[in-house]
């Protein structure tokens, strides 16, 4: 009598079945999963201690203020993107699946951008009235944190896979992605500070919405190359 060999789920269904774990691995580590919104948090509302509370000067420098602070608690999460999976090898087990590795990693990519990268966009206006913006940088702040925090993380994505096998990968992948995340840093900056000043926006979300498109076309095919790399190392 012959055994039928298990039959190997589809595309979708490992999608779907990694998405599940991710999530509840992620619920299950709250305090990693808070660290990157406290340390936004805690950013920017001890900023105006360190200069003056003038809400006339918070409101002008409120853009860079809110957009530095996203993008430094973005870096404070991307080591444990990989870093368990690679710890109890499944990151070389899902390097041997038959399902293409680039849409695992967007798997996980998406994961990380809604339990960190979402919190940041939501509660970002919070801190913007904190802060004193103006009213007509309420909106470009909230699109372009939707627009832009998913590129940090598609990024992340790449120096977090180089860095995976190193003791120290963390202190590493902040000179590594940093450049990469400039424009991001400059373009919606700009367009908060242009609506701020009843400027148009638009040019400088059509970027961030470019800027995104290109990281996912590109990201996970990098992403997939350096584990492979960190993991044959």
């Amino acid at each position: 009598m012959s055994i039928s060999p298990k039959p190997q789920l589809s595309l979708t269904a490992t999608m779907k079945a990694l998405f599940k774990r991710d999530i509840l691995l992620a619920f299950r580590a709250r305090g990693d999963l808070l660290n990157p919104l406290m340390f936004f948090l805690m950013v920017t509302s001890l900023f105006p201690l360190a200069v003056t509370p003038d809400p006339v000067f918070l409101g002008k420098i409120a853009p860079g203020v809110i957009w530095v602070g996203a993008l430094l608690a973005t870096l404070l999460s991307l080591d444990l993107l990989f870093k368990s999976d690679y710890e109890d090898g499944s990151l070389e087990r899902m390097l041997l699946m038959p399902q293409p590795t680039l849409f695992l990693i967007l798997t996980k990519v998406f994961v990380h951008w809604l339990v960190s990268g979402l919190p940041l966009a939501l509660i970002a206006p919070l801190l913007g009235l904190m802060l004193g913006l103006p009213d007509g940088g309420y909106l470009p702040l909230f699109i372009s944190l939707l627009l832009g925090t998913p590129v940090l993380s598609l990024l992340g994505a790449i120096g977090a896979g180089l860095t995976v096998g190193l003791r120290k990968g963390g202190m590493l992948m902040p000179l590594l992605i940093l450049p990469l995340y400039i424009p991001v840093l400059i373009f919606a900056a700009s367009a908060v500070q242009s609506g701020s000043q009843g400027q148009p926006f638009v040019g400088q979300l059509a970027f961030l919405g470019a800027y995104l498109a290109f990281t996912l076309a590109i990201c996970p095919l990098a992403a997939s190359a350096a584990i492979r790399i960190s993991v044959a190392r």
